[in-house]
């Protein structure tokens, strides 16, 4: 005779199992909507997502992946006000813009990487992904930028597996705090209130210079002044990293 065993939840447990699931199903809408996982201190593999709170650095990063036209008024922007920043290239797109590199490099920004085609690795397989930044690395290291060991993700998508993989191969896995989707052009107004209302010590200012970001020069002329006005001093990732000891946390 056959004997078939039933699970017969009691209506406490049944409940329980619906808010998990509730609580699960929630978590994967907000990734695939935000573009990035939720950040927890660890002692595992890292992705830098905010510097130390106690201090009044803050990074402004700009992401390229394509385009030649925006990325210089913003530049100027920058210059007026005497702010350095740090860069994430796509490696694709710095080997089509050697020029645009080289004054970014010229200028005193810190250059990271987005990996070399911007393609989401979380739909490549791993040997994909490892590829990908050997030849990001390899272009770079053809420019003259041999020591560009900050990444990015293209799209912000990661998880522990990639990081791991970039951690090996002697990368540092960047990402980002405050977000202004400048990217979808919201309104310079918006734009500015994103990055005035919510930045706070240590936090790492997410924005774009690729051509697709056409409100964001016009944004950095009030946010710049308006940042230093509220006593935040702008610093490259790796002086936020190393001078503010900047506090890792983990992706799960």
């Amino acid at each position: 005779m056959q004997h078939f065993y039933v699970w017969k939840l009691s209506k406490w447990k049944r409940w329980s199992v619906v808010v998990l699931f509730a609580f699960f199903t929630a978590a994967f809408v907000w990734f695939e909507r935000d573009g990035s996982f939720s950040v927890f201190s660890g002692e595992e593999p890292t992705a830098i997502a905010k510097g130390s709170a106690n201090e009044p650095n803050i990074a402004l990063t700009f992401n390229i992946s394509w385009g030649e036209e925006k990325v210089f008024d913003i530049l100027e922007k920058l210059a007026e006000e005497g702010t350095q920043a740090t860069f994430f290239l796509s490696g694709e797109w710095a080997e089509r813009h050697p020029e645009i590199v080289e004054r970014i490099n010229e200028e005193d920004h810190e250059i990271g990487m987005l990996g070399y085609q911007y393609k989401s690795y979380l739909d490549q397989e791993t040997d994909e992904v490892r590829q990908d930044l050997i030849k990001a690395r390899e272009a770079f290291e053809k420019m003259g930028l041999e020591d560009t060991n900050l990444l990015r993700p293209p799209s912000g998508h990661f998880n522990k597996q990639i990081i791991e993989i970039a951690e090996e191969m002697g990368f540092e896995v960047i990402h980002w705090n405050i977000n202004t989707h400048d990217w979808k052009n919201p309104g310079t107004n918006e734009i500015v209130d994103t990055v005035m209302e919510n930045t706070t010590n240590g936090d790492i200012i997410l924005m774009h210079a690729s051509d697709s970001a056409k409100q964001t020069a016009d944004a950095l002329e009030i946010i710049l002044p308006g940042l230093r006005t509220k006593k935040f001093q702008f610093v490259t990732m790796s002086e936020l990293i190393d001078q503010a000891h900047a506090e890792a946390e983990l992706v799960e």
